[in-house]
Order: C-alpha cells, then structure tokens, then sequence
C-alpha cells in the first residue's frame, strides 16, 4: 500500500491551496506548513490528526436523519478534502456505500440540478463537439488512469435523467478509490450531454444540461468517437468504463471500441461477472454444476444479455459447447419467453432465443410462455431479475418455483431499492428459508426462524474496483472476456458459505450448521483484499494471453501495492517553479 513519506511539492499557496480538493487537509496543516504556504489565520490555531478531523465528520453526518442529505454532505467533503472524504469512507465503508452509490445515488441523480453546488468532472456538451480536445484538456487531473463516462439516458432503473447521470460516473469513482486504491488524483468522472428525451426535465426551469432531445443514430456514433479519440489522445493508457447506456446504444459501443481500447461496459459485462461470481459460489454451496442449473433470467436488456451470455461461456469451461450450455438458459422478457420467430429483437438478444418448436411442444403451437409458466413447465433452479419491475417475483412464482427445487437460487437484482423483484423477507418465507439470495440493492439483514440472515448485495463494486486494478498495475492492453471470469472465480471463492471443510470434505461440502446465516458474499469490510486479489488473478490473465509484459506474480504484487493510494496526508513543500 502506497505510503509515502517524502514530501509533496506544490506551487498552490493561501487561499488557493485550500480549495485545491486534492490537495486541501484543512486544520490538519502543521505550523510549519502554514508559515509557508501563508495560510496564518486561515484556520482555526488547533493543528488535528486526520483522525480527529474523521471523527468530527461522523458526528455531523450522524445528524443527517435523510439520506440525500448525507449524500449531500458526503460529497461537499469530498469536493473540499478528498483525502478526509476517503478515510472517513474507508472507516464507515459498510454504512456508507449506500449512501455514495446505490439506491441514494440514483435520488441524488433525479435532484441533480436542484441540489447542484460545484463542478466535479467533465460535461461534455455536443454543441461543443468542435471542441472536444481542448473540453478534456480542461480536466484538472493530469495523469488520468480511469474514466467513467454516461450520457445519462439509463441510469439505474430511473430511466433518462441528462447530466443528472453525472452523479453515477462520480459515485462509481469513489468505489475505485474506496476500494481498490486507485488514487482520486488519477480519476476523472464523465457526462455526454447530447439532450435528453425526459419532458419533466425539458420542463424544468432548474435543469442545467443542454434543453434539447437527445441526438442518435450517426451524429451519436460520431460524437462517441470524438470523445474516445480524443481520450485516447491525451490519455493513451487511461480505462474507460461506460455506465448507465441505453441498451440500444450500450452493446454497440462496447463492440465499436473494446478490441481498440482499454473499455469495457460495467452493466453488460461488470453486472455480469459479479452474478456469474454468486452464482458460482451458490452452486458450490450446494455441491452443484452450472451445467446442472436451469436458470430463468427475467429481462432481456443488455445487462440480462450480458449475465446470460457470461453464465453460458462459464458453463462452456466445464467442457460443454455452447449450444448444450446455452440449453440450461431462458430468456424471459415483456412478451414472454424469448424464441426465435420473435418480432423487434436485438442481435444481441437473438444469440439466446430458445428454438419456436420447442415451446410449441411444451406448451402447445402460438402459444407464449411468461414467467409463470416458465416456473411451471421448465422448472428453474435459478431465477435472476433484471426487469425494473418491482414486485415480479410474487409469492405464488416463489412457492411454485420452491416446490420443485429444494435450494432454489433468486436474484433479485434490479436497483434502486423501490424496483426489486423481490423482498429478502418474503424469499424466505416463501421458502420456509431455504433460498440462497442476493440482491441488486442494499437490504437490511432478515430475521427468520430465530436466525439473523445476512443478505448479500450482488454489487458491482465487488468486481470493477479490483478490475480496473490490475489493468493499471500490470498495464493491460485491453479488457478481455477471460480476465472478467477471473474476477467471477476470485469472487466466488471468497464466499463465505465456502467455509473450510473439515477433513474428508471438498469445499461447499459442510454441515449447513456451519454456514448458517452466511451471507453469499463476503462483507465489504474485506474489499480492499478482494480487489487485490482480483486485480492479481486480472494481470497474470492478462499476461498469459500476451496483452501485458510478463512478470511473476511477485512482480504483480509489487505493482499492485504500490500503485495502492492510501488516503494519508503528505507533508508540503514549496514548489520553486
């Protein structure tokens, strides 16, 4: 972990140091610090500990009885002192994250311009496409190693929210620092402003973003190109993580530019590696194959896309092809279950369309097959929800499904909070407390049959953190498909319900006395060592496959703890020039 003990050297002084985010440590200034960088009677006379500046913090944010305003004054910190904002969230991670990220980020989204105090990041506005080159010379990092760039018009569950989506690039950040040591310095937050097709908000005299619809079609394509050239431009090494695009534009762009750039799509591909991860460890758990699950996917977006298209490429590495892989997966959509006489549908979506003879045989010619009846013909043992539709696992599909299958497996992964499949509580009483459970959103752990059940949150940030580690340490060339199942094989393996066997026993083979209550996936206070470990398992994928210089995973390790940002205040010196 990166602690450096020289000093810092820069040319800010007075005032302007203080408002140098970056850079800003408040009262903790030492005296000598403030004889020389004329800050004498800019603070208060006591010099702090960062410690006792945390502690402070606490107490204020403790007042906050909503979470949009902890939001608010989260981030007012970490517009003024980032090094403070991250310690106080590296103390408080657990209780925290909910309220950076999801569900409160996507209130703060909807309220963007309402509570709007300064800049953070890049607006990249398409009447100023002429200018996109000098727009991200503008940014006040220097040496950027991540970006994460929406155009706003996906955000979570929420649909179009324009420039209000900058509140996700800016959330997702805070997760590369908080949990992998990925420096704020090297960080840059990115919103396309290219309209937005939300009336509410064209209405609205307080929105900031450009008042006009959205463009598409080739003017968007060649925007997006713009922006990626030019990234590439002035930061030829940077990661680029697209986030919260529609589906009509998400698969797209990732196919446009991944083989060319250092990109990848977290809600395609990130989503997808954190579900294939629990449910990895699920399956383990219960002493199972992938190959043996029959798994229904409610949700036919590019995210429920993506998590069919990685279980089937992980079942594949059982030593399956992909048509008996792709047979233990459905599709379930609006219009029922996805087959191949379907009308409208994406490439991407008619890679996973189930043979129209074959529902024709299960439940008679024309007919469709929806959720309900998919439960009773199929038989699923894994369900998975990425529909936005809250509510859709009801009691009667649960019960069914449960009835059939002794531990059934249920994701409900659509998030904000309001938009759940399904309720832990209600799982589990449906199931007389036999599912295993994780959810896209942040619930409270459940009381049952005199047990307190942990509920997993099956989030993101349990991949892309540790992901974009271990390209910056081992200098990765591109995002590869093989490195993300390295993340989902680390993540599983981190389960708590794995735990040691005893002798005699392999793993996932234990007494249910011993994992009992277990949350699937290991608690957030362990991040920082799963991101290592990720991002270890990332580089040496990427070195086998020749898209980074060989070293030994010693030499890994080595990079990866020193690239490590620890959020420490440095010692200041004046810059001579």
């Amino acid at each position: 972990m990166q602690s450096d003990s020289r000093p810092l050297y820069t040319l800010l002084a007075g005032q302007a140091l203080l408002e140098a985010p970056i850079l800003n440590k408040g009262s903790a200034f030492s005296l000598e610090e403030r004889n020389h960088f004329n800050l004498n009677g800019l603070l208060p006379d006591a010099v702090e500990s960062i410690d006792e500046q945390v502690e402070r913090a606490y107490t204020q944010y403790s007042q906050f009885s909503k979470n949009l305003d902890k939001h608010i004054y989260l981030r007012n910190i970490q517009d003024t002192n980032e090094t403070l904002f991250y310690r106080l969230l590296n103390q408080h991670l657990e209780e925290m994250m909910s309220i950076v990220y999801t569900p409160t980020v996507g209130d703060a989204c909807q309220e963007f311009s309402r509570i709007y105090r300064r800049g953070r990041g890049l607006f990249v506005s398409y009447s100023q496409r002429e200018n996109m080159y000098d727009i991200l010379n503008n940014a006040s990092r220097f040496k950027v190693k991540v970006i994460v760039v929406t155009d706003g018009e996906r955000i979570l569950g929420l649909g179009d929210q324009g420039i209000g989506g900058m509140g996700i690039p800016v959330g997702k950040l805070s997760l590369y620092t908080a949990c992998a040591g990925i420096s704020p310095a090297h960080t840059l937050p990115v919103v396309l402003d290219v309209g937005t097709n939300n009336d509410d908000l064209l209405n609205d005299p307080m929105y900031m973003g450009a008042r006009h619809r959205r463009i598409n079609d080739d003017e968007y394509i060649h925007f997006v190109d713009q922006f990626m050239s030019s990234v590439q431009e002035l930061w030829p090494d940077a990661l680029v993580q697209f986030e919260d695009f529609a589906q009509h534009n998400a698969t797209k762009i990732l196919d446009r530019y991944r083989q060319q750039a250092r990109c990848f799509n977290d809600d395609i591909q990130g989503t997808a590696a954190t579900t294939v991860g629990s449910l990895i460890a699920a399956c383990a758990h219960k002493n199972e194959t992938l190959l043996s699950q029959k798994i229904g996917i409610v949700g036919s977006g590019s995210a429920g896309c993506g998590i069919a298209e990685a279980i089937i490429a992980q079942i594949m590495k059982e030593g399956v092809g992909r048509s008996q892989a792709q047979e233990c997966v459905y599709m379930v959509d609006r219009d029922g279950l996805l087959h191949t006489e379907m009308d409208g549908l994406r490439p991407f979506q008619q890679r996973l369309c189930r043979p129209r003879e074959e529902l024709d045989r299960l439940i008679g010619e024309g007919k469709s097959m929806d959720l309900h009846t998919l439960i009773d013909t199929i038989k699923p043992t894994v369900l998975i929800g990425v529909s936005g539709v809250q509510g859709l696992f009801s009691e009667s599909i649960i019960r069914s499904m449960s009835e059939h299958c002794p531990r059934p497996v249920i994701f409900p992964l659509s998030n904000p909070t309001a938009f759940a499949e399904a309720r832990p509580c209600d799982i589990l009483a449906w199931t007389h407390g036999t599912a295993i459970i994780a959810t896209g959103s942040p619930f409270d752990p459940v009381e049952f049959d005199g047990q307190t059940v942990t509920v997993s949150q099956c989030n993101n940030s349990y991949i892309f953190p540790g992901l974009g580690l271990g390209i910056i340490a081992s200098g990765a060339a591109r995002v590869s498909d093989e490195m993300l199942q390295e993340c989902s094989r680390v993540l599983a393996e981190a389960s708590p319900l794995l735990v040691e066997p005893e002798p005699g026993e392999t793993k996932g083979q234990v007494d249910e006395g011993k994992a009992a209550g277990q949350p699937l996936l290991p608690p957030l206070s362990d991040i920082q060592a799963l991101s290592k470990s990720i991002a270890l398992a990332v580089g040496m994928s990427a070195c086998k496959m020749g898209l980074a210089t060989p070293m030994s995973e010693e030499q890994l390790k080595a990079r990866i703890e020193a690239v490590f940002w620890s959020p420490e205040y440095r010692r200041y010196k004046r810059s001579a020039k």
